[in-house]
């Protein structure tokens, strides 16, 4: 009797702390796949970057980031400022799911069909083009005109983040265009910063990148798929192309565009554009964007070069903030009119016009893109440091306008959540993307 008493408790007690516990990690498995709670951590890191940097210990903000750090095999060492291996190091890891998920797109998802894709596709376009014909209208010409890139992109982290908090009520169909937009405007930006950033190439130096290339091919062929085993042909193709000149982050980019989509009879349970894309999504979320947010918006706003009141560089950051806040929704908008007057193609199923506007607002939070592209395009220390500062601002501008028309149109005429038969749900699972 006793034994059976000291037992029963026991017994009883381990499938609810089994439940608690698996409650409790599927609980964290949301988080750590949550859009919204990216862009939150996102937040967080920029602000902690701009109060340290214009805290009593701003010195040590900029001491740290151009602190050196190297590796060192043998004889052979590469020593480089803490500040690059974060831009160029670890963000080629933000750049290769950047990759994965335009090649997701391509085979199965919104950019499979061309007849679904036209319309974001040509928005996102649009959204390209009047940012910087805006940019440059606002910036006297001259040293300035560099910049004309920065208000071009789209922060996928940020602006699907701001979507999820606005929470349901909303088309499904807006999501999927907000995320077709987004995929397009980075691959717009991939190729601006290959073509307009990457100047004095040594195309001698591409025999080693393409060496890596092959090497991931040749992999690939053998059927190995462990994604360790990729990383040395990797690390090769990156260094070739950081010694031709261009920004070795666009390695990434190639490796997301080559990785395998379709899974291996027998030995797979999901093809390795999905799984790595998922493996790596928590890290480059909750590690690596933050952590690019720490080291480059810490913009010092009062003193010296970088006066946020009386500057000759105030144009520029008055330029980048306008041309993120208006520019996007205005080109975004011009664009898809003028597709849809035409009979190019359509509004998606349950979006007006004013579901469009909200993913013109959106698409003008740039954060991570803009200020990556603001380091490429001002190697000045001062004009930096105002492009962030309107990438901040007008990103920051256009994620409040988001949320208020987004909150607005919610309460004007509220959409039930449809629970199936939802073609746009169809065209792409949950994203891994940041």
């Amino acid at each position: 009797m006793t034994q059976h008493f000291s037992r029963g408790p026991a017994a009883s007690r381990a499938p609810v702390f089994l439940s608690v516990t698996d409650r409790i990690a599927a609980q964290l498995a949301r988080i750590m796949h949550s859009d919204a709670a990216g862009g939150v951590v996102l937040l967080v890191a920029a602000a902690a970057a701009l109060l340290w940097a214009n805290s009593p210990t701003q010195d040590s903000y900029h001491a740290l980031w151009h602190a050196d750090f190297g590796i060192a095999l043998g004889s052979l060492q590469f020593s480089q400022s803490l500040h690059f291996w974060v831009n160029d190091v670890l963000m080629t890891v933000f750049f290769l799911i950047v990759g994965m998920e335009i090649r997701r797109e391509l085979h199965n998802g919104a950019l499979a069909d061309p007849r679904q894709a036209l319309l974001p596709m040509l928005a996102a376009l649009g959204g390209v083009a009047v940012p910087a014909l805006l940019y440059l209208a606002l910036v006297p010409a001259g040293s300035f005109s560099n910049g004309w890139a920065i208000p071009t992109a789209t922060d996928i982290a940020f602006a699907v983040g701001v979507l999820a908090l606005l929470g349901h009520g909303l088309p499904p169909a807006l999501r999927v265009f907000l995320l077709t937009l987004a995929i397009i405007d980075d691959l717009v930006a991939v190729l601006i910063i290959a073509l307009f950033y990457s100047g004095g190439l040594q195309w001698s130096m591409l025999l080693f990148a393409a060496v890596g290339l092959l090497g991931v091919y040749g992999l690939q062929a053998l059927g190995i798929r462990r994604a360790w085993s990729y990383v040395l042909p990797g690390a090769l193709l990156w260094w070739g192309i950081w010694q031709t000149g261009a920004h070795p982050t666009l390695a990434g980019v190639l490796l997301g565009l080559i990785t395998p989509v379709h899974m291996l009879a027998g030995r797979e349970s999901a093809a390795p554009v999905e799984r790595v894309a998922a493996s790596l999504h928590p890290w480059v979320t909750f590690g690596i964007m933050p952590l690019f947010a720490l080291a480059n918006a810490g913009v010092t706003l009062q003193g010296g070069a970088v006066d946020a009141a009386s500057s000759a560089s105030q144009p520029l950051m008055l330029a980048v903030a306008l041309a993120l806040l208006l520019g996007k929704p205005i080109g975004v908008l011009l664009v898809s009119w003028l597709a849809v007057r035409l009979r190019l193609c359509a509004l998606p199923a349950g979006m007006g016009w004013a579901h469009l506007l909200l993913a013109g607002l959106l698409a003008g939070i740039g954060f991570t893109m803009s200020i990556f592209i603001g380091t490429l395009a001002f190697s000045d220390a001062a004009l930096l440091n105002k492009a962030k500062l309107g990438v901040l601002l007008g990103s920051a501008g256009a994620a409040i306008a988001g949320l208020l028309w987004g909150f607005h149109l919610k309460r004007k005429a509220p959409i039930s959540e449809p629970h199936s038969d939802n073609a746009s749900q169809e065209l792409r699972k949950d994203p891994v993307t940041p």
